[in-house]
């Protein structure tokens, strides 16, 4: 049985979380959902230009920036640039990128939860296409990664 005084310090964390779940489906204002997309774009035309180091600066340079995947997860933009690191080598095998379907939730000022399909094309196949979920901030007026979760 929960006692009274838990119940008053329950209460508004539970009144914050039904708060966060209201809402419509990328129910960003259209400044914020225009800035993220933009990001997004320019990652996918670096990442197709095959410039490695410039795609992982988007994410932020922190020990708890994580990539979950299918290799577990990730601690740490260097972390993430040597996962990748093989599909940018000489003769590794290099798709263009794409982003479709991008939803942004705002979750508090300069925090933002990005929902969207990543496609990898070669040519005019599509050889590769998932789910992304991103958590976002915004650091020197600039959208970083905190954590991707790719599937």
């Amino acid at each position: 049985m929960v006692s009274l005084p838990a119940t008053r310090l329950l209460l508004p964390v539970l009144a914050a979380a039904a708060l966060a779940c209201t809402g419509s489906r990328g129910d960003a204002p259209a400044p914020l959902r225009a800035q993220i997309a933009q990001m997004l774009t320019h990652a996918a035309q670096r990442w197709t230009a095959g410039d490695l180091d410039a795609f992982v600066d988007d994410y932020l340079d922190s020990s708890r920036t994580t990539f979950v995947g299918g290799r577990g997860v990730l601690h740490g933009r260097a972390a993430i640039r040597e996962a990748y690191a093989p599909r940018f080598a000489p003769g590794g095998v290099h798709d263009s990128l794409s982003f479709e379907g991008i939803e942004v939730d705002s979750l508090a000022p300069d925090v933002a939860h990005v929902l969207a399909f990543y496609v990898l094309s070669r040519g005019d196949s599509t050889v590769a296409r998932g789910p992304t979920s991103l958590v976002m901030v915004r650091r020197d007026g600039r959208w970083r990664i905190v954590h991707d979760h790719s599937s």
